[in-house]
């Protein structure tokens, strides 16, 4: 693991643009916005200091990962400029949704995250925990504004949720329903020798029938470098996988018969089939219950979050202003982006 591993807290905020999706009402420029502050959310005010501490992330990031920050002026500076002030109104929005929930994000519940971190991470090394923080080049300022957005947007999305639930009725229903999504089709197991001409197959087909071995002439002859290396096996394939040619062909024959060459648009196959035809089946029920109540209970949730959010963007509607020069070209709750494609590892 690298020290700057830390730098996955960055990708919370991926997280709560997707529970602030709804978020993100906007207005005109100008309004009320006092100096200082870059936008304005109801009665809040949002500092420049906030702003200046999220951007200052972004350039941590991006020197991490060897790439040039944007410079201020350029398109794309401009819409990551953008997307942070629209990070900033949405948490604002978020804040007053939780407020309106009785949820709230306190120092101890960060610091809590904090220390769950470095335990998870470092092992509890505060060296090493100091070390990745200076590797990402955060702060623990900027570290603690994400920790406090995730907890507020799981907090959220947990109390807004709660109580919903799937009944066993709804699962069978959609089982019955989506039987075809639990079918597995006819496989067998086959191999193949493939080759560029019909008359190089009619000769390999002459050779096998007098005896030759398949898997010998797959590793002399065959062009599918991956499926000779193991004498031609393609393992179990599944019916409708393969070319229609290749595909009719091999589900016809009959258990350790060599078919006729058969040609495809990859070339001319000899096709064996070493295996019986397995039929096709259907998944019992009890295999993919809880498969299926998870995924119609995610559903659910996300269904009810998605309503929860639009409500809570009703309420900001004409109540968002912006200092000149901070006003998002669009204000629909754009997904930020803090670093260009962050991956941990």
């Amino acid at each position: 693991m690298k020290n700057s591993r830390v730098l996955l807290l960055l990708l919370v905020l991926a997280a709560v643009a997707a529970l602030a999706a709804g978020c993100g009402g906007g207005s005109g420029s100008g309004g009320n916005v006092p100096a200082g502050a870059v936008a304005t959310v109801g009665n809040a005010s949002i500092p420049k200091s906030e702003f200046d501490l999220v951007i200052g992330a972004a350039k941590a990031s991006y020197k991490q990962q060897g790439q040039k920050f944007p410079a201020v002026g350029t398109s794309q500076y401009d819409q990551l400029r953008d997307q942070v002030v629209t990070y900033l109104v949405q948490q604002e929005e978020l804040k007053e949704g939780g407020k309106q929930l009785g949820v709230s994000i306190s120092p101890s519940d960060i610091q809590k995250r904090i220390a769950y971190l470095k335990q998870h991470y470092f092992k509890g090394s505060e060296k090493k925990w100091k070390a990745a923080l200076k590797a990402s080049g955060e702060t623990l300022q900027q570290v603690e504004i994400q920790v406090r957005a995730q907890l507020l947007a799981q907090k959220i999305y947990d109390k807004v949720t709660s109580g919903i639930t799937v009944g066993d009725a709804a699962v069978k229903s959609y089982y019955n329903k989506n039987k075809a999504t639990y079918t597995t089709k006819e496989t067998r197991e086959v191999r193949h020798i493939l080759v560029s001409s019909k008359s190089k197959a009619e000769s390999i087909e002459k050779q096998l029938h007098n005896g030759a071995s398949f898997a010998v002439l797959a590793k002399k002859y065959s062009t599918d470098t991956t499926s000779a290396k193991n004498g031609g096996s393609l393992g179990a394939i599944t019916k409708g996988e393969m070319v229609p040619p290749f595909d009719k062909a091999a589900f016809s024959l009959k258990t350790g018969q060599i078919s006729a060459p058969v040609k495809s648009v990859y070339g001319w196959h000899i096709i064996q089939a070493t295996g019986p035809v397995k039929p096709a089946h259907l998944t019992p029920f009890s295999q993919v219950e809880a498969q299926i109540k998870t995924t119609l209970l995610q559903q659910k949730k996300t269904t009810v979050m998605n309503k929860w959010s639009a409500k809570l963007k009703k309420q900001f509607n004409g109540k968002v202003h912006y200092q000149a020069g901070y006003q998002p070209v669009a204000t629909t709750g754009s997904t930020i982006a803090t670093t260009p494609a962050t991956t941990t590892g």
